[in-house]
């Protein structure tokens, strides 16, 4: 009898210490899912309502400061990639959209989306500033100081040395006045000869060499997705200072608000006007992402008016997506959606944003 019960003494021991240990390991592997959950960035990004931002905030025309009241808003997109936690707060949340990393950044390294979206928004500035000094009847021009690089391709002799943002000067020492130019000249190189390329990568003057590869459309080439870079050119300083903003969704805001500073004509009217689209060097207003998440951004800040683009859905977007809506659609639906008074006021120009503000008062 002595023996059987230290024998179930022993047992009992092991039994109650098995039964601590195995509620440890619980507790451990309770305290990791929830540190994973927390702090651990999954292949998702989150996209909600950002703010409203005062344009004056980040742009100086003429070296004045503007008093005038009511304001000129652009509004943000935040943007974040996803922890599991975040997921799950995002799926419960309305207006708020989850995405996979290829579909927010291309397929981009972040180190490469954020120089797109800063090179978009260097864009945005200069196209911005001339369209405004062209509309107020102001001597401007756009100079060519080279290409910017927006993609290298896989083959391309370039790869990992030309990076996305850096600026191509010149070709074999000769110098260009448009992309258009440049590309006739490479393509007329012979395939497989040697190449050398000036550029500027971060503000500083370098050079490298490689080869004539074939392009995917049978053209000769040096591998490199291209478009103008331009520089405005006037005696009126107008100055940005948006350090950590990308994108170039601001370019109509932008314009607004540097030409009424430059006509003080006194459009804002006292009034809060947010709005969102692109601007092209013709004056048209060019679509964006985001346009519901970015309405609400603006209602949220009180906006009076918020304008948007409303152009016409592309037929090869509709075959993808039958119920492709406008970003004007996109915008009225999430207005509805808040139960808003703003008045949310389609656009294709920025002729059409100034019209609209002269002719109304509310």
């Amino acid at each position: 009898m002595t023996k059987n019960n230290g024998f179930k003494k022993t047992l009992g021991k092991v039994g109650h210490f098995l039964k601590r240990f195995k509620w440890w390991i619980v507790g451990v592997v309770g305290v990791l899912f929830l540190l994973f959950s927390l702090f651990y960035p999954l292949n998702y990004y989150i996209e909600m309502p950002g703010g409203a931002y005062d344009v004056r905030s980040v742009l100086t025309v003429n070296n004045k400061e503007d008093d005038e009241e009511g304001s000129y808003n652009f509004v943000a997109v935040s943007v974040s990639q996803a922890t599991l936690a975040q997921l799950v707060y995002a799926w419960l949340t309305p207006h708020t959209e989850i995405s996979t990393a290829k579909e927010t950044t291309g397929g981009y390294s972040n180190e490469d989306y954020l120089r797109i979206n800063d090179y978009y928004m260097q864009t945005s500035q200069n196209t911005a500033t001339y369209e405004a000094l062209t509309l107020a009847g102001q001597p401007v021009t756009l100079d060519y100081e080279g290409v910017y690089v927006l993609n290298v391709s896989d083959n391309s002799t370039f790869k990992g040395i030309l990076n996305i943002a850096d600026t191509v000067t010149g070709i074999n020492g000769q110098t260009f006045n448009s992309s258009a130019e440049l590309m006739a000249y490479v393509a007329d190189l012979d395939l497989g000869s040697e190449v050398t390329v000036q550029y500027t990568s971060d503000g500083k003057a370098k050079e490298a060499t490689g080869k004539i590869i074939e392009l995917s459309n049978g053209k000769n080439g040096i591998g490199i997705g291209l478009v103008d870079h331009t520089k405005v050119s006037s005696d009126i300083p107008v100055d940005f200072h948006t350090s950590g903003v990308g994108g170039p969704s601001a370019g109509l805001m932008f314009t607004l608000d540097i030409y009424d500073q430059l006509t003080q004509e006194n459009l804002r009217k006292g009034r809060k006007i947010a709005g969102t689209g692109t601007i092209e060097s013709d004056g048209s207003v060019g679509d964006i992402g985001g346009a519901a998440l970015k309405v609400i951004s603006a209602a949220k800040s009180g906006a009076d008016i918020f304008f948007v683009p409303n152009n016409p859905v592309d037929e090869e977007t509709l075959k993808q997506d039958p119920d492709a809506k406008t970003n004007y659609e996109e915008a009225v639906e999430a207005a509805k959606s808040i139960d808003t008074d703003m008045k949310i006021v389609p656009v294709t120009t920025v002729q059409e944003a100034i019209d609209y503000l002269r002719d109304t008062d509310k």
